[in-house]
């Protein structure tokens, strides 16, 4: 179906960008006509929550959403498996248009959507200054990857989002690992002076993950693993002084973990 076809899409696209990939502009208009081609329609989004009025239906998109299935729920960039329709569907959604805005920012249609969702958003719990209940702190996650690219000088909104991820990620027993890298990835595009103290505040940890590396022992690790370490690379060389990370590449070492350096000293 075009929707799935659109979310897979959306989620190699991302993966080769967090590992440096570059596209040329052919390949940004290819990739924005083919989503663009997938919005869709009030009909189909009214269709898909026919029982939600008022303010809990900003819960839900109103741009891109799925078919119903069975209610099968689309894992996260980083795999997570949602249990909701609130992060699966808002995580299709916002990444997805996202991606439009990165490509194709000048397009007043586009311009037009990204205003329609952050209006949505700030109509959420989750996504106007974060939530700790269940996977509304993930949509939070999802809602501050958008900001970061489509609101980067919102301060306010965004610091409030970074405020809730601090003060609810130690609740987080079943999801923090997945919570920590979707994190990490958005301090590696905030902006640098909101990054930057919560880029050092996490240095150590994150130093430590890039010398000790992670395993690759399953096909989930052999996938996801060298995304994760391009994240850590892209943080931690926006630090002056780690400057040099920038250039460096993933490897796996002998004891089959993908690491960053192994001649690097904390």
């Amino acid at each position: 179906m075009l929707e799935y076809a659109t979310y897979e899409l959306m989620l190699k696209a991302n993966h080769y960008l967090i590992q440096g990939g570059v596209l040329t502009e052919t390949h940004k208009s290819t990739i924005t006509n083919r989503l663009l081609s997938a919005k869709s329609t009030p009909i189909q989004a009214a269709r898909r929550f026919p029982r939600i009025k008022g303010n809990e239906r900003n819960m839900y998109p109103f741009l891109y959403v799925l078919p119903y299935n069975g209610g099968e729920k689309l894992n996260t960039i980083f795999n997570q498996r949602p249990k909701t329709q609130i992060l699966s569907m808002n995580n299709y959604e916002l990444e997805v248009i996202r991606l439009l805005y990165l490509f194709m920012s000048g397009n007043p249609d586009i311009r037009d959507m990204v205003d329609s969702v952050l209006d949505r958003l700030k109509k959420t719990c989750f996504g106007n200054h974060g939530c700790g209940t269940g996977e509304c702190f993930d949509a939070g996650l999802v809602t501050l990857r958008f900001l970061s690219a489509t609101n980067p000088t919102g301060e306010a909104w965004i610091s409030s989002l970074i405020h809730s991820y601090n003060d609810n990620i130690e609740k987080k027993r079943q999801t923090k690992y997945y919570n920590m890298w979707y994190y990490w990835l958005c301090l590696s595009e905030l902006t640098y002076a909101i990054a930057a103290p919560e880029i050092i505040k996490n240095k150590d940890n994150m130093l430590s993950l890039a010398k000790d590396g992670m395993v690759m022992n399953t096909k989930e690790n052999k996938h996801f693993n060298p995304i994760r370490m391009f994240v850590l690379r892209n943080c931690i060389s926006r630090l002056p002084e780690y400057a040099d990370f920038s250039s460096r590449l993933p490897y796996i070492n002998k004891s089959n973990r993908i690491c960053l350096d192994e001649n690097m000293t904390l």
